[in-house]
């Protein structure tokens, strides 16, 4: 098994796999984090403190990857078009891409499976997504995922290559229903973040993730997934972990823009990305050009393009037409 990203997850990903009995080489674009890994069995940068299985090889070569079973790929959203294009001459045909990025792509507006079929349309997409923080995989904690696959027979193929013993994968067919989920609730868990760092209480919170969750579900419809994939663990599972815990880059980011810290503020000094900022724009969008409403998701992203200020979209949706809670 290849997995091309050695960020936080992609190497949580590696060391399940590894665990599973995979030998896994692993793709990073910084010298200095295969040195790490290869030399001290640890990836300072991103996951440090977590001791490395031997079945782990990483590499800045990407072809090295060509021959290999299947890769995981699981560099960020908005950097997954320029990492498939360098892939793609390297790629045999028919191999099983499983996506691990959560998010929409903000030129093109197309989810990350989409922007697969267009680079590589020989490729054989899946999705793997779920409540799962990097540090609970690498140290082995319970966790399960959904991991979604059109092939069945690839799919049952992916689950037996990507279940550890305290990693457990479920099925489903539905790869874009996966994908919305967890492009979603990365824009929800930022203003669940805000609204508890503007201290306006749990109440306020759980309201947020219930009606995030509608809009999370509307868009699903509309989009022609299934609606009980949303209500499993890649959509509602999802959501609740990362609208709930500060280990959410993006929930503590919006932590942050409640206590009236900036973007830019924020970000300095560290490494890590926060895919519902990028997310926001290109899902309101998306949303927009589908007719499907979504003001929460829409709220956040006017507060991240500026163009409206955090007191007065709080004001705004309250004071909005009451009506039915099922549409």
């Amino acid at each position: 098994m290849g997995v091309i990203g050695a960020g936080a997850w992609g190497t949580a990903m590696a060391q399940t796999l590894a665990v599973a009995g995979r030998q896994v080489t692993l793709w990073a674009f910084e010298q200095e984090v295969v040195d790490s890994i290869n030399e001290a069995r640890e990836n300072k940068l991103y996951l440090p403190g977590a001791k490395l299985h031997q079945n782990i090889r990483a590499t800045r070569d990407i072809s090295q990857l060509a021959s290999l079973d299947a890769v995981l790929v699981v560099t960020p959203a908005q950097h997954m078009r320029a990492t498939l294009i360098d892939f793609v001459p390297h790629a045999r045909g028919g191999m099983p891409v499983v996506l691990c990025s959560k998010g929409i792509e903000i030129s093109s507006r197309k989810f990350m499976s989409q922007v697969l079929e267009e680079i590589m349309p020989s490729a054989m997409p899946a999705v793997l997504s779920g409540p799962s923080f990097a540090v609970d995989v690498v140290k082995g904690l319970p966790t399960a995922v959904t991991l979604a696959c059109a092939d069945w027979t690839v799919g049952a193929k992916l689950i037996k290559s990507v279940a550890a013993p305290t990693f457990r994968p479920y099925y489903t067919k539905d790869v874009l229903g996966a994908e919305i989920g967890g492009a979603v609730k990365n824009v929800l868990a930022i203003v669940c973040g805000l609204v508890l760092g503007k201290g306006l209480g749990r109440s306020a919170h759980a309201a947020i993730i219930a009606r995030g969750f509608a809009e999370m579900t509307r868009l699903g419809t509309a989009l022609g997934c299934n609606p009980e994939t949303l209500t499993g663990l890649c959509g509602l599972g999802d959501l609740v972990l990362t609208c709930s815990s500060e280990q959410s880059r993006n929930m503590s980011f919006g932590m942050a823009l409640g206590q009236g810290i900036s973007y830019d503020e924020y970000m300095k000094d560290k490494n890590v990305v926060v895919e519902g900022a990028a997310t926001a724009p290109a899902l309101k969008a998306l949303s927009q050009s589908k007719g499907v409403e979504m003001p929460i998701c829409h709220a956040m992203a006017n507060i991240l393009a500026g163009d409206e200020e955090v007191d007065g979209v709080i004001m705004r949706l309250l004071a909005r037409v009451h009506k039915s809670e099922i549409s």
